[in-house]
């Protein structure tokens, strides 16, 4: 199966966008003809993807042949394209939520396309959900991050994008209402958190928002400005990858260690791939459903944990 390749046109000059445009609309076109899967496709071509994930080391263990291990890796490549092209769709409906915000339509779709192949190939067809609802998360994730990236020099965590957002919109809001800036306590009260959280978020705000500090008096910059240092961090980056850790880091210690080790494999919390539920009972020696019970009762856990805060 040949899957449509959008937008690939290398046309300049004024008649660019023009091209760019009309590459969209045929891209549209074709993927609106493909058709979508039911449930037990699903299920189907991701067991054939997850079954040819094992194939090279069945083949380096003796227990399949050559021939076995290519017709394997066959099947999943066809059954990987025919789940990626039954949601082209999903990947364009997410990407028009996130227009305006410093992307085309046509950037944020394949942006929105890498994140679907990353759920095409974590996907488990055992799970109790349908793939679009799993490949929606990796879809979003993968926009936001490209968004974040093309606005904003310094990288900041997802979550903290959306927390200093809902900390503009509330205190737009109540300095409408009270006709005076909102006190920490008005904040925390409005948006439904601790002080403490809100204290976190209006220091994120403030680091973000300041100038800097360290132009000249005659406003000229000096080489060390102008030069990047590619070896060295910005502080505000180092600040918040510290932050981001040290919550993580804080949360998974207030859970059964075993829990935590399968929350980090599973997501890729120390900066590794995520693993299947398969791969990671493969890795600590439990059984597929031992380890979706155990990521349960650990995901249950942090939300308790985490309401608390």
């Amino acid at each position: 199966m040949r899957l449509p390749i959008p937008f690939g046109c290398t046309t300049y000059g004024e008649d660019r966008s023009i091209a760019v445009e009309s590459g969209l609309q045929h891209y549209l076109k074709q993927i609106d003809e493909a058709p979508l899967l039911s449930a037990e496709e699903e299920r189907a071509l991701g067991q054939a993807i997850q079954h040819a994930n094992q194939v090279a080391l069945l083949f380096q263990q003796g227990e399949i042949g050559l021939t076995e291990k290519e017709e394997t890796e066959l099947q999943a490549a066809e059954a990987r394209d025919r789940m990626i092209l039954s949601n082209l769709r999903l990947v364009v409906n997410i990407a028009k939520n996130y227009l305006n915000r410093g992307m085309s339509l046509a950037d944020l779709i394949e942006e929105g396309n890498i994140g679907l192949l990353r759920g095409v190939e974590g996907y488990d067809p055992e799970m109790e959900t349908r793939f679009s609802t799993y490949a929606s998360w990796w879809i979003k994730q993968a926009i936001k991050r490209a968004l974040i990236n093309a606005v904003q020099p310094v990288h900041i965590p997802a979550y903290m994008v959306a927390m200093i957002a809902d900390w503009k919109r509330a205190s737009a809001e109540l300095e409408h209402k009270l006709n005076r800036q909102p006190t920490l306590q008005e904040m925390a009260e409005h948006m439904k958190l601790s002080e403490r959280k809100v204290r976190i978020i209006r220091r994120a705000v403030k680091a973000f928002s300041a100038p800097t500090q360290s132009g000249s008096m005659d406003g000229s910059f000096g080489l060390g400005e102008l030069l990047a240092d590619h070896k060295t961090p910005l502080p505000e980056a180092a600040a918040f990858s510290n932050a981001d850790a040290e919550v993580i880091q804080r949360l998974l210690a207030q859970i059964d260690e075993r829990e935590a080790t399968i929350l980090k494999l599973r997501y890729g919390l120390d900066n590794q791939e995520p693993m299947t539920l398969k791969q990671i009972g493969a890795k600590v020696g439990l059984t597929r459903e031992r380890v979706r019970q155990l990521e349960r009762e650990a995901l249950k856990k942090l939300r308790e944990v985490i309401n608390e805060m």
